[in-house]
């Protein structure tokens, strides 16, 4: 069984959006901060050195049942080049409002944005919600 390498920190989230760049991951950073604090109720959390994530969940790997861990429910990190959101795609109802976002890319775990005036807001605090939803998965 492998350690799991991504762990919630006491790392300052203020400190770490502060310190993105350039200018505009900073101000989309710090906007996400209070998006997904807003959505979720909860404070926000380091995890690594660089998601910011909210909420926390138990799960299990599909590739490998005996793989389990925990991670955010969601999150973001303001990137270099654009913003990664985390936990958003996971479900059912999320993949039906994903035409709605507006204009993103899809890697294997996380949506992402080059800049949130590309994104409908309206449509990420739902998506932000369902993701908070989530329960374990063991």
């Amino acid at each position: 069984m492998s350690t799991q390498k991504t762990l919630p920190t006491t790392a300052s989230v203020a400190d770490f959006i502060a310190s993105a760049t350039p200018l505009k991951r900073r101000t989309d950073g710090q906007q996400l901060e209070h998006i997904f604090r807003e959505a979720t109720g909860e404070s926000p959390v380091m995890w690594g050195a660089s998601i910011v994530g909210y909420g926390q969940y138990r799960y299990v790997s599909p590739a490998n049942p005996r793989t389990r861990g925990i991670w955010p429910k969601s999150g973001f990190s303001p990137r270099k080049t654009q913003l990664s959101l985390y936990g958003l795609k996971d479900s059912g109802q999320a993949t039906a409002l994903l035409p709605r976002l507006g204009q993103y890319t899809e890697g294997a775990g996380c949506l992402y944005v080059k800049k949130l005036e590309d994104i409908d807001l309206d449509v990420l605090r739902e998506l932000i919600t369902l993701a908070n939803q989530r329960a374990d998965q063991w």
